[in-house]
Protein backbone atom coordinates (compact mmCIF):
# COMPACT_ATOMS: atom_id res chain seq x y z
CA UNK A 1 0.00 0.00 0.00
CA UNK A 2 2.98 2.32 0.38
CA UNK A 3 2.89 3.34 -3.29
CA UNK A 4 -0.57 4.81 -2.71
CA UNK A 5 0.77 7.08 0.03
CA UNK A 6 3.18 8.92 -2.26
CA UNK A 7 1.85 12.40 -1.48
CA UNK A 8 4.41 14.22 0.74
CA UNK A 9 1.57 14.95 3.18
CA UNK A 10 1.54 11.35 4.40
CA UNK A 11 5.26 11.28 5.22
CA UNK A 12 4.90 14.53 7.16
CA UNK A 13 1.96 13.16 9.15
CA UNK A 14 3.88 9.92 9.72
CA UNK A 15 6.84 11.76 11.20
CA UNK A 16 4.54 13.90 13.34
CA UNK A 17 2.69 10.85 14.66
CA UNK A 18 5.99 9.25 15.71
CA UNK A 19 7.12 12.48 17.39
CA UNK A 20 3.82 12.79 19.28
CA UNK A 21 3.85 9.12 20.27
CA UNK A 22 0.40 8.41 18.80
CA UNK A 23 -0.88 5.92 16.26
CA UNK A 24 -2.38 7.49 13.15
CA UNK A 25 -4.19 6.00 10.17
CA UNK A 26 -5.72 7.01 6.87
CA UNK A 27 -9.25 5.61 7.01
CA UNK A 28 -12.54 5.57 5.15
CA UNK A 29 -13.31 6.81 1.64
CA UNK A 30 -9.74 7.59 0.61
CA UNK A 31 -8.70 4.00 1.30
CA UNK A 32 -11.80 2.61 -0.41
CA UNK A 33 -11.13 4.73 -3.49
CA UNK A 34 -7.57 3.41 -3.78
CA UNK A 35 -9.01 -0.03 -4.55
CA UNK A 36 -11.70 1.44 -6.79
CA UNK A 37 -8.94 3.29 -8.68
CA UNK A 38 -10.72 6.60 -8.11
CA UNK A 39 -8.94 9.85 -7.35
CA UNK A 40 -9.89 11.36 -4.00
CA UNK A 41 -9.18 14.81 -2.61
CA UNK A 42 -10.79 14.13 0.79
CA UNK A 43 -8.62 12.41 3.39
CA UNK A 44 -9.74 11.23 6.83
CA UNK A 45 -7.00 10.81 9.44
CA UNK A 46 -7.80 8.71 12.50
CA UNK A 47 -5.70 9.33 15.62
CA UNK A 48 -5.66 6.97 18.58
CA UNK A 49 -5.82 9.83 21.05
CA UNK A 50 -6.73 13.49 20.73
CA UNK A 51 -7.48 14.15 17.07
CA UNK A 52 -7.93 17.90 17.49
CA UNK A 53 -4.55 18.38 19.20
CA UNK A 54 -2.86 16.35 16.47
CA UNK A 55 -4.62 18.44 13.80
CA UNK A 56 -3.36 21.66 15.41
CA UNK A 57 0.21 20.36 15.39
CA UNK A 58 -0.21 19.19 11.80
CA UNK A 59 -1.47 22.64 10.76
CA UNK A 60 1.59 24.27 12.34
CA UNK A 61 3.88 21.77 10.57
CA UNK A 62 2.14 22.33 7.23
CA UNK A 63 1.89 26.10 7.73
CA UNK A 64 -1.84 26.22 7.14
CA UNK A 65 -4.97 27.11 9.11
CA UNK A 66 -7.08 24.56 10.94
CA UNK A 67 -10.82 24.64 11.63
CA UNK A 68 -11.95 23.07 14.91
CA UNK A 69 -15.40 21.50 15.35
CA UNK A 70 -15.49 20.74 19.06
CA UNK A 71 -19.08 19.51 19.13
CA UNK A 72 -18.14 16.84 16.59
CA UNK A 73 -14.66 16.21 17.99
CA UNK A 74 -13.12 16.85 14.57
CA UNK A 75 -10.75 19.29 12.91
CA UNK A 76 -10.16 20.09 9.25
CA UNK A 77 -7.39 21.72 7.26
CA UNK A 78 -6.60 22.28 3.61
CA UNK A 79 -3.23 21.30 2.22
CA UNK A 80 -2.68 22.28 -1.40
CA UNK A 81 -5.61 20.65 -3.24
CA UNK A 82 -6.49 18.24 -0.42
CA UNK A 83 -9.08 18.53 2.34
CA UNK A 84 -7.89 16.66 5.43
CA UNK A 85 -10.13 15.86 8.39
CA UNK A 86 -8.82 14.60 11.74
CA UNK A 87 -10.72 12.68 14.38
CA UNK A 88 -9.77 10.79 17.50
CA UNK A 89 -10.65 7.09 17.66
CA UNK A 90 -13.98 6.67 19.42
CA UNK A 91 -16.78 4.35 20.24
CA UNK A 92 -20.37 5.49 20.04
CA UNK A 93 -23.73 4.70 21.62
CA UNK A 94 -27.10 6.09 20.63
CA UNK A 95 -30.42 7.08 22.19
CA UNK A 96 -33.51 5.76 20.43
CA UNK A 97 -34.81 9.24 19.57
CA UNK A 98 -31.64 10.71 18.10
CA UNK A 99 -28.92 9.92 15.58
CA UNK A 100 -26.48 12.09 17.56
CA UNK A 101 -24.12 9.65 19.29
CA UNK A 102 -22.80 9.61 22.83
CA UNK A 103 -19.06 9.52 22.18
CA UNK A 104 -16.25 7.99 24.24
CA UNK A 105 -12.56 7.60 23.49
CA UNK A 106 -11.87 4.29 21.83
CA UNK A 107 -9.40 2.03 20.09
CA UNK A 108 -8.83 1.50 16.36
CA UNK A 109 -11.07 -1.56 16.61
CA UNK A 110 -13.83 0.49 18.31
CA UNK A 111 -13.62 3.12 15.58
CA UNK A 112 -13.72 0.64 12.71
CA UNK A 113 -16.73 -1.09 14.28
CA UNK A 114 -18.70 2.19 14.36
CA UNK A 115 -18.17 2.78 10.62
CA UNK A 116 -21.16 2.41 8.33
CA UNK A 117 -19.92 -0.21 5.86
CA UNK A 118 -17.03 -2.64 5.60
CA UNK A 119 -15.72 -0.86 2.49
CA UNK A 120 -15.46 2.36 4.52
CA UNK A 121 -13.84 0.76 7.58
CA UNK A 122 -10.45 -0.04 6.06
CA UNK A 123 -7.43 1.81 7.47
CA UNK A 124 -3.78 2.25 6.44
CA UNK A 125 -1.15 2.85 9.11
CA UNK A 126 0.95 6.02 8.93
CA UNK A 127 3.45 5.21 11.70
CA UNK A 128 7.00 4.46 10.53
CA UNK A 129 7.23 0.88 11.76
CA UNK A 130 3.95 -0.17 10.12
CA UNK A 131 3.77 2.47 7.35
CA UNK A 132 1.44 1.40 4.55
CA UNK A 133 0.01 -1.65 6.33
CA UNK A 134 -3.69 -2.24 5.68
CA UNK A 135 -5.99 -2.95 8.62
CA UNK A 136 -9.14 -4.58 7.25
CA UNK A 137 -10.89 -6.55 10.03
CA UNK A 138 -14.27 -6.66 8.26
CA UNK A 139 -13.02 -7.86 4.85
CA UNK A 140 -13.72 -4.62 3.02
CA UNK A 141 -11.46 -5.66 0.12
CA UNK A 142 -13.45 -8.86 -0.33
CA UNK A 143 -16.69 -6.86 -0.37
CA UNK A 144 -15.22 -4.44 -2.93
CA UNK A 145 -14.25 -7.35 -5.15
CA UNK A 146 -17.67 -8.97 -4.69
CA UNK A 147 -19.41 -5.58 -5.14
CA UNK A 148 -21.32 -5.93 -1.88
CA UNK A 149 -22.54 -3.26 0.57
CA UNK A 150 -22.28 -4.81 4.05
CA UNK A 151 -22.16 -3.38 7.57
CA UNK A 152 -19.27 -4.19 9.95
CA UNK A 153 -21.66 -5.22 12.73
CA UNK A 154 -25.26 -6.44 12.83
CA UNK A 155 -27.09 -4.24 10.27
CA UNK A 156 -30.05 -3.88 12.64
CA UNK A 157 -27.76 -2.13 15.13
CA UNK A 158 -26.00 -0.09 12.44
CA UNK A 159 -29.21 1.24 10.90
CA UNK A 160 -31.13 1.65 14.13
CA UNK A 161 -28.27 3.67 15.65
CA UNK A 162 -28.01 6.03 12.68
CA UNK A 163 -30.95 5.67 10.25
CA UNK A 164 -29.28 7.90 7.66
CA UNK A 165 -27.01 4.94 6.99
CA UNK A 166 -29.98 3.25 5.27
CA UNK A 167 -29.95 6.05 2.69
CA UNK A 168 -26.16 5.86 2.47
CA UNK A 169 -26.33 2.11 1.77
CA UNK A 170 -28.66 2.78 -1.15
CA UNK A 171 -26.52 5.70 -2.32
CA UNK A 172 -23.30 3.65 -2.39
CA UNK A 173 -25.09 0.80 -4.18
CA UNK A 174 -26.32 3.27 -6.80
CA UNK A 175 -23.02 5.12 -7.20
CA UNK A 176 -20.86 1.99 -7.37
CA UNK A 177 -23.31 -0.41 -9.02
CA UNK A 178 -23.03 -2.69 -5.96
CA UNK A 179 -25.56 -5.05 -4.38
CA UNK A 180 -26.76 -4.51 -0.81
CA UNK A 181 -26.30 -7.64 1.31
CA UNK A 182 -29.59 -9.44 1.96
CA UNK A 183 -29.32 -9.13 5.75
CA UNK A 184 -28.87 -5.38 5.33
CA UNK A 185 -31.91 -5.15 3.05
CA UNK A 186 -34.05 -6.94 5.62
CA UNK A 187 -32.70 -4.65 8.34
CA UNK A 188 -33.66 -1.57 6.29
CA UNK A 189 -37.17 -2.94 5.79
CA UNK A 190 -37.47 -3.50 9.54
CA UNK A 191 -35.88 -0.18 10.58
CA UNK A 192 -37.28 2.07 7.84
CA UNK A 193 -39.64 4.00 10.15
CA UNK A 194 -36.62 5.35 12.03
CA UNK A 195 -35.82 7.50 9.02
CA UNK A 196 -38.29 9.94 10.61
CA UNK A 197 -35.63 11.11 13.11
CA UNK A 198 -33.34 12.23 10.27
CA UNK A 199 -33.67 15.80 8.97
CA UNK A 200 -35.23 16.30 5.55
CA UNK A 201 -32.09 18.14 4.44
CA UNK A 202 -29.84 15.14 5.16
CA UNK A 203 -32.24 12.73 3.46
CA UNK A 204 -32.49 14.91 0.36
CA UNK A 205 -28.71 15.32 0.24
CA UNK A 206 -28.40 11.53 -0.06
CA UNK A 207 -31.32 11.41 -2.51
CA UNK A 208 -29.59 13.94 -4.77
CA UNK A 209 -26.41 11.86 -4.69
CA UNK A 210 -28.45 8.84 -5.80
CA UNK A 211 -29.99 10.93 -8.60
CA UNK A 212 -26.52 12.05 -9.70
CA UNK A 213 -25.20 8.47 -9.95
CA UNK A 214 -24.65 6.94 -13.37
CA UNK A 215 -27.74 4.72 -13.13
CA UNK A 216 -30.12 6.11 -10.49
CA UNK A 217 -32.71 3.38 -11.07
CA UNK A 218 -30.50 1.07 -8.98
CA UNK A 219 -30.97 3.33 -5.98
CA UNK A 220 -34.66 4.04 -6.55
CA UNK A 221 -35.45 0.34 -6.88
CA UNK A 222 -33.78 -0.24 -3.50
CA UNK A 223 -35.64 2.70 -1.98
CA UNK A 224 -38.96 1.36 -3.25
CA UNK A 225 -38.36 -2.30 -2.42
CA UNK A 226 -37.30 -1.52 1.17
CA UNK A 227 -40.21 0.87 1.77
CA UNK A 228 -38.02 3.93 2.27
CA UNK A 229 -39.34 5.72 -0.82
CA UNK A 230 -42.92 5.46 0.44
CA UNK A 231 -41.83 7.36 3.56
CA UNK A 232 -39.51 10.01 2.11
CA UNK A 233 -41.11 10.64 -1.29
CA UNK A 234 -44.62 9.09 -1.35
CA UNK A 235 -45.70 10.87 -4.55
CA UNK A 236 -43.09 8.96 -6.54
CA UNK A 237 -44.00 5.64 -4.91
CA UNK A 238 -47.63 6.21 -5.94
CA UNK A 239 -46.59 5.92 -9.60
CA UNK A 240 -46.09 2.18 -9.04
CA UNK A 241 -48.54 -0.39 -10.34
CA UNK A 242 -50.76 -1.28 -13.28
CA UNK A 243 -54.55 -1.28 -13.17
CA UNK A 244 -56.69 -3.31 -15.56
CA UNK A 245 -60.31 -2.76 -16.59
CA UNK A 246 -61.94 -4.86 -19.31
CA UNK A 247 -58.55 -6.37 -20.06
CA UNK A 248 -57.00 -2.96 -20.72
CA UNK A 249 -54.03 -1.83 -18.66
CA UNK A 250 -51.69 1.14 -18.64
CA UNK A 251 -47.90 1.05 -18.32
CA UNK A 252 -46.32 1.06 -14.88
CA UNK A 253 -45.45 4.73 -14.51
CA UNK A 254 -42.93 4.09 -11.73
CA UNK A 255 -40.71 1.90 -13.89
CA UNK A 256 -41.31 4.15 -16.90
CA UNK A 257 -40.06 7.10 -14.84
CA UNK A 258 -36.94 5.18 -13.84
CA UNK A 259 -36.28 4.35 -17.48
CA UNK A 260 -36.66 8.03 -18.48
CA UNK A 261 -34.33 9.01 -15.62
CA UNK A 262 -31.67 6.51 -16.70
CA UNK A 263 -32.06 7.70 -20.31
CA UNK A 264 -31.54 11.35 -19.37
CA UNK A 265 -28.42 10.37 -17.40
CA UNK A 266 -26.84 9.16 -20.63
CA UNK A 267 -27.02 12.67 -22.10
CA UNK A 268 -26.82 15.07 -19.14
CA UNK A 269 -25.39 15.24 -15.62
CA UNK A 270 -27.58 18.23 -14.71
CA UNK A 271 -29.30 17.49 -11.38
CA UNK A 272 -32.35 19.61 -12.15
CA UNK A 273 -32.93 18.08 -15.58
CA UNK A 274 -32.82 14.71 -13.80
CA UNK A 275 -35.41 16.00 -11.33
CA UNK A 276 -37.58 17.02 -14.29
CA UNK A 277 -37.34 13.42 -15.53
CA UNK A 278 -38.43 12.17 -12.10
CA UNK A 279 -41.39 14.53 -11.92
CA UNK A 280 -42.54 14.65 -15.54
CA UNK A 281 -45.38 12.14 -14.94
CA UNK A 282 -45.81 12.71 -11.20
CA UNK A 283 -49.49 13.69 -11.58
CA UNK A 284 -50.54 10.60 -13.52
CA UNK A 285 -52.03 8.86 -10.46
CA UNK A 286 -54.16 11.96 -9.77
CA UNK A 287 -55.35 12.29 -13.38
CA UNK A 288 -55.86 8.61 -14.24
CA UNK A 289 -59.26 7.87 -15.80
CA UNK A 290 -60.71 4.92 -17.72
CA UNK A 291 -62.66 5.54 -20.89
CA UNK A 292 -64.53 2.60 -22.41
CA UNK A 293 -63.60 3.71 -25.94
CA UNK A 294 -60.04 4.94 -25.45
CA UNK A 295 -58.84 3.00 -22.43
CA UNK A 296 -56.72 4.70 -19.78
CA UNK A 297 -56.13 8.44 -20.01
CA UNK A 298 -54.07 10.94 -18.01
CA UNK A 299 -55.45 14.17 -19.44
CA UNK A 300 -53.89 17.28 -17.97
CA UNK A 301 -51.19 15.46 -16.04
CA UNK A 302 -48.61 17.95 -17.28
CA UNK A 303 -50.56 20.93 -15.85
CA UNK A 304 -51.36 19.15 -12.60
CA UNK A 305 -47.76 17.95 -12.33
CA UNK A 306 -46.39 21.48 -12.80
CA UNK A 307 -48.63 22.67 -9.94
CA UNK A 308 -47.31 19.84 -7.74
CA UNK A 309 -43.64 20.75 -8.24
CA UNK A 310 -43.43 23.63 -5.70
CA UNK A 311 -45.10 21.54 -2.98
CA UNK A 312 -42.74 18.61 -3.58
CA UNK A 313 -39.69 20.87 -3.59
CA UNK A 314 -40.82 22.44 -0.30
CA UNK A 315 -41.52 19.01 1.20
CA UNK A 316 -38.04 17.76 0.29
CA UNK A 317 -36.31 21.03 1.25
CA UNK A 318 -35.14 21.55 -2.31
CA UNK A 319 -34.49 25.15 -3.44
CA UNK A 320 -37.61 27.17 -4.22
CA UNK A 321 -35.79 29.36 -6.74
CA UNK A 322 -35.03 29.31 -10.46
CA UNK A 323 -34.07 25.61 -10.18
CA UNK A 324 -37.61 24.77 -9.10
CA UNK A 325 -39.05 27.00 -11.85
CA UNK A 326 -36.88 25.22 -14.43
CA UNK A 327 -38.21 21.81 -13.33
CA UNK A 328 -41.76 23.16 -13.24
CA UNK A 329 -41.44 24.53 -16.77
CA UNK A 330 -40.15 21.23 -18.17
CA UNK A 331 -42.92 19.25 -16.45
CA UNK A 332 -45.47 21.68 -17.89
CA UNK A 333 -44.06 21.48 -21.43
CA UNK A 334 -42.86 17.88 -21.68
CA UNK A 335 -45.68 16.78 -23.99
CA UNK A 336 -45.38 19.67 -26.44
CA UNK A 337 -42.47 18.45 -28.59
CA UNK A 338 -44.05 14.98 -28.68
CA UNK A 339 -47.32 16.41 -30.00
CA UNK A 340 -45.43 18.46 -32.59
CA UNK A 341 -43.37 15.44 -33.63
CA UNK A 342 -46.49 13.36 -34.21
CA UNK A 343 -48.06 15.95 -36.51
CA UNK A 344 -47.02 18.16 -39.39
CA UNK A 345 -44.40 20.47 -37.92
CA UNK A 346 -45.78 23.97 -38.50
CA UNK A 347 -43.75 27.14 -38.02
CA UNK A 348 -46.46 28.47 -35.72
CA UNK A 349 -46.26 25.48 -33.35
CA UNK A 350 -42.47 25.73 -33.28
CA UNK A 351 -42.57 29.48 -32.60
CA UNK A 352 -44.93 28.92 -29.67
CA UNK A 353 -42.70 26.19 -28.26
CA UNK A 354 -39.67 28.47 -28.54
CA UNK A 355 -41.61 31.29 -26.88
CA UNK A 356 -42.73 29.12 -23.95
CA UNK A 357 -39.49 27.17 -23.45
CA UNK A 358 -37.08 30.05 -24.02
CA UNK A 359 -33.49 29.22 -23.06
CA UNK A 360 -34.57 25.80 -21.77
CA UNK A 361 -35.65 24.42 -25.13
CA UNK A 362 -32.56 22.16 -25.50
CA UNK A 363 -33.15 20.69 -22.03
CA UNK A 364 -36.79 20.11 -22.95
CA UNK A 365 -35.80 18.27 -26.12
CA UNK A 366 -33.41 16.06 -24.14
CA UNK A 367 -36.20 15.20 -21.71
CA UNK A 368 -38.64 14.38 -24.50
CA UNK A 369 -36.05 12.24 -26.27
CA UNK A 370 -35.51 10.32 -23.01
CA UNK A 371 -39.28 9.95 -22.59
CA UNK A 372 -39.49 7.61 -25.58
CA UNK A 373 -39.35 4.25 -23.80
CA UNK A 374 -41.45 2.07 -26.07
CA UNK A 375 -40.09 -1.44 -26.63
CA UNK A 376 -41.35 -1.27 -30.23
CA UNK A 377 -38.16 -0.46 -32.16
CA UNK A 378 -40.09 0.80 -35.18
CA UNK A 379 -42.06 3.27 -33.05
CA UNK A 380 -38.94 4.31 -31.13
CA UNK A 381 -37.02 5.01 -34.35
CA UNK A 382 -39.98 6.89 -35.84
CA UNK A 383 -40.43 9.10 -32.74
CA UNK A 384 -36.75 9.90 -32.49
CA UNK A 385 -36.44 10.67 -36.20
CA UNK A 386 -39.39 13.02 -35.83
CA UNK A 387 -37.67 14.68 -32.86
CA UNK A 388 -34.68 15.39 -35.07
CA UNK A 389 -37.01 17.08 -37.55
CA UNK A 390 -38.46 19.18 -34.73
CA UNK A 391 -34.95 20.01 -33.49
CA UNK A 392 -33.91 21.23 -36.96
CA UNK A 393 -37.14 23.20 -37.31
CA UNK A 394 -36.48 24.84 -33.93
CA UNK A 395 -33.06 25.90 -35.14
CA UNK A 396 -34.34 27.24 -38.47
CA UNK A 397 -37.26 29.17 -36.97
CA UNK A 398 -35.14 30.64 -34.17
CA UNK A 399 -32.48 31.86 -36.60
CA UNK A 400 -35.17 33.55 -38.66
CA UNK A 401 -37.63 34.82 -36.05
CA UNK A 402 -35.55 35.17 -32.85
CA UNK A 403 -38.33 34.05 -30.55
CA UNK A 404 -36.33 32.27 -27.84
CA UNK A 405 -35.24 35.39 -25.94
CA UNK A 406 -38.53 37.16 -26.48
CA UNK A 407 -38.41 40.92 -26.17
CA UNK A 408 -41.65 42.48 -27.47
CA UNK A 409 -40.84 44.78 -30.43
CA UNK A 410 -43.55 47.15 -29.17
CA UNK A 411 -43.80 48.00 -25.46
CA UNK A 412 -46.72 49.11 -23.37
CA UNK A 413 -45.13 52.56 -23.18
CA UNK A 414 -45.04 52.72 -27.01
CA UNK A 415 -48.77 52.00 -27.11
CA UNK A 416 -49.64 54.57 -24.44
CA UNK A 417 -47.53 57.31 -26.05
CA UNK A 418 -48.83 56.56 -29.57
CA UNK A 419 -52.50 56.75 -28.62
CA UNK A 420 -52.21 59.13 -25.66
CA UNK A 421 -53.81 56.66 -23.25
CA UNK A 422 -53.03 55.46 -19.74
CA UNK A 423 -52.20 51.91 -18.70
CA UNK A 424 -55.31 49.80 -19.00
CA UNK A 425 -57.21 47.09 -20.84
CA UNK A 426 -56.50 48.38 -24.36
CA UNK A 427 -52.71 48.28 -23.82
CA UNK A 428 -52.86 44.62 -22.79
CA UNK A 429 -55.11 43.70 -25.70
CA UNK A 430 -52.82 45.31 -28.30
CA UNK A 431 -49.66 43.77 -26.77
CA UNK A 432 -51.25 40.31 -26.86
CA UNK A 433 -52.44 40.82 -30.45
CA UNK A 434 -48.94 41.78 -31.58
CA UNK A 435 -47.44 38.73 -29.84
CA UNK A 436 -50.04 36.41 -31.37
CA UNK A 437 -49.48 37.88 -34.83
CA UNK A 438 -45.74 37.23 -34.58
CA UNK A 439 -46.22 33.69 -33.24
CA UNK A 440 -48.73 32.91 -36.01
CA UNK A 441 -46.37 34.32 -38.65
CA UNK A 442 -48.70 37.14 -39.71
CA UNK A 443 -45.92 39.68 -39.17
CA UNK A 444 -42.18 39.41 -38.59
CA UNK A 445 -40.62 39.93 -35.18
CA UNK A 446 -39.49 43.47 -36.02
CA UNK A 447 -40.21 46.88 -34.53
CA UNK A 448 -41.31 48.33 -37.86
CA UNK A 449 -43.96 45.68 -38.53
CA UNK A 450 -44.95 45.61 -34.86
CA UNK A 451 -45.64 49.38 -34.82
CA UNK A 452 -47.67 49.21 -38.01
CA UNK A 453 -49.71 46.33 -36.61
CA UNK A 454 -50.18 48.26 -33.34
CA UNK A 455 -51.70 51.25 -35.17
CA UNK A 456 -54.07 49.02 -37.16
CA UNK A 457 -55.25 47.13 -34.07
CA UNK A 458 -55.61 50.37 -32.11
CA UNK A 459 -57.92 51.80 -34.74
CA UNK A 460 -60.11 48.71 -34.44
CA UNK A 461 -60.47 49.58 -30.76
CA UNK A 462 -61.42 53.17 -31.62
CA UNK A 463 -57.98 54.60 -30.83
CA UNK A 464 -56.23 57.18 -32.99
CA UNK A 465 -52.50 57.96 -32.98
CA UNK A 466 -51.71 61.37 -31.54
CA UNK A 467 -48.09 61.36 -32.71
CA UNK A 468 -45.87 59.49 -35.10
CA UNK A 469 -44.01 56.46 -33.71
CA UNK A 470 -40.31 55.89 -34.16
Amino acid sequence: MKQHLNNPLFKKLSRLADECGVDAYVIGGFVRDIFLKRASKDIDILVIGNGIQFAEKAAAELKTNVSIFKSFGTAMLRYKDLEVEFVGARKESYRSDSRKPIVENGTLEDDQQRRDFSINAMAISLNTETYGELVDPFYGITDLNDKIIRTPLDPMDTFSDDPLRMMRAVRFASQLGFTIEERAIEAIKTSKERISIVSKERITDELNKIILSAKPSIGFNYLFDTGLLQLIFPQMAELFGVEYINGKGHKDNFYHTLEVLDNICETSDDLWLRWAAILHDIAKPATKRFDANHGWTFHGHEDRGARMVPKIFAQLKLPLNEKMKFVQKLVQLHLRPIVIAQDIVTDSAVRRLLFDAGEDVEALMLLCHADVTTKNEYKKKKYRNNFELVRQKLKDVEERDQIRNWQPPVTGLDIMETFGIKAGREVGIIKNQIREAILEGEIRNSREEGLAYMVARGKELGLQPIQSSN
